[in-house]
């Protein structure tokens, strides 16, 4: 009853008889079995010789371990991202290094909103242009990947319309896959950090990633502990 199949065709499923199912009766099959991520694959694999197509599913939150994990870098930024960019997580480093993204609301907290709306964004990003041209690429890439096109439709239509450069760049149809790289961060102090950065897939959500920004030196971690530090200090005298 719950994946809308009779028993009798059920029973011939288990039995190895009916021919093989189709990926809808597949599809029913994994969520009236609550199946996992790896457990649909299985099946699909098991029945058709081949993972089931793609089709992105908005997360609704992370695991509290993924938080921890975040939590762990005290002076390195570190965030959650989904295959649209929209960052669902991020550790305190992140709030006050990149963007407090508590403070704004759920719609705008998404990478490229930030990077082609945001003035504060270009100002504090050193080699913007360099920096947003290949993050279009890249997101371009993870749409594709992820089969999130249509959830998407919405916020290209709304950069194309606001961002000149955005607009240029997307109709190039460039397609790159950027897991790491160097950012360089304007402090609003006039000092410059440069991070490392890298890409990690979530294994149980591959249309989801951590990104993890990692002082470049001694020097960068030395000015991400004292912005850390400072901004400490601005709460508890408030």
């Amino acid at each position: 009853m719950r994946s809308n199949i009779s028993a009798t065709w059920y029973t011939w499923l288990e039995q190895g008889r009916g021919g093989v199912p189709s990926p809808d009766v597949l599809d029913r099959l994994a969520t009236g079995l609550m199946l996992t991520e790896a457990e649909r694959d299985h099946i699909f694999m098991l029945a058709l010789g081949h993972l089931p197509e793609v089709h992105y599913r908005p997360p609704d939150a992370i695991a509290p371990r993924l938080q921890k994990i975040l939590d762990a870098f005290s002076i390195s930024p570190a965030i959650i991202k989904t295959a649209t960019w929209d960052v669902i997580a991020w550790n305190r480093a992140a709030a006050i290094l990149l963007t407090d993204y508590g403070a704004l609301p759920r719609e705008e907290r998404n990478i490229l909103r930030l990077i082609f709306l945001q003035p504060k964004a270009r100002r504090a990003n050193r080699q913007w242009r360099e920096i947003a041209r290949a993050v279009v690429a890249s997101f371009r890439a993870d749409v594709a990947r992820a089969g999130a096109g249509a959830e998407v439709e919405r916020l290209v239509e709304e950069l194309l319309a606001r961002s000149p450069e955005f607009a240029t760049w997307w109709r190039e149809h460039e397609v790159v896959s950027a897991s790491e790289g160097i950012k360089r961060l304007s402090l609003a102090n006039g000092k410059t950090i440069a991070f490392e950065f890298s890409s990690f897939t979530i294994d149980t959500r591959p249309d989801m990633a951590m990104i993890v920004y990692n002082p470049a030196s001694a020097a960068d971690a030395q000015l991400a502990q004292e912005a850390v530090a400072e901004a400490a200090d601005r709460e508890m005298a408030a």
